[in-house]
């Protein structure tokens, strides 16, 4: 099964001249939902990993999969102000102004080993926060897995210039 046939893209979304990749179609496809989360999973069977960490919001679907298929916990990575106990926040840059993502404070243990899973990496701004969010409480990013990249708009790059291992199911070129 070609993953790519069951991602819907729908021009001009969220503006005008941008391909927005939307993952709901392959959410609703059993086989191919399946299909993602067992690449998610694959690379990391057997490695010594305690947390999976999901962004926002398609991240928890498959980053909870994940952990699930992974027997560990899970990490919410969500944007500021939406959980409702002590968090550490990140801000980070967007197109004009910035956003910030927060974890809990006692969501990682110092030493944990965290897999970060999210459905798209696109100019890597959201990752990054994750990133540096985990590394504050302790942890250590052991690998950032996405289904979808988009590998014009420097998200991955951004990423492995700040040591990570970057996995990508599928790749849009040209965005």
């Amino acid at each position: 099964m070609d993953m790519k046939t069951k991602i819907r893209t729908i021009p001009d979304h969220p503006k005008a001249g941008i391909l927005f990749r939307d993952i709901t179609t392959l959410l609703q496809d059993a086989v191919g939902f399946r299909k993602a989360v067992d690449e998610l999973v694959q690379p990391h069977a057997g490695l010594a990993i305690n947390k999976v960490a999901g962004i926002e919001a398609r991240g928890f679907i498959l980053g909870g999969a994940v952990a699930h298929q992974l027997s560990i916990g899970f990490v919410p990575v969500r944007k500021k102000g939406k959980l409702p106990w002590k968090t550490f926040g990140e801000e980070y840059e967007l197109e004009y102004g910035t956003d910030c993502v927060e974890i809990h404070e006692d969501a990682i243990a110092p030493g944990d080993k965290v897999l970060l899973i999210d459905d798209l990496i696109a100019t890597g701004g959201t990752a990054a926060a994750a990133i540096k969010l985990i590394e504050r409480a302790g942890g250590q990013v052991i690998g950032s897995s996405f289904v979808i990249g988009l590998p014009d708009l420097g998200g991955q790059r951004l990423l492995e210039a700040m040591g990570q291992r970057i996995r990508t199911l599928v790749e849009f070129e040209g965005e």
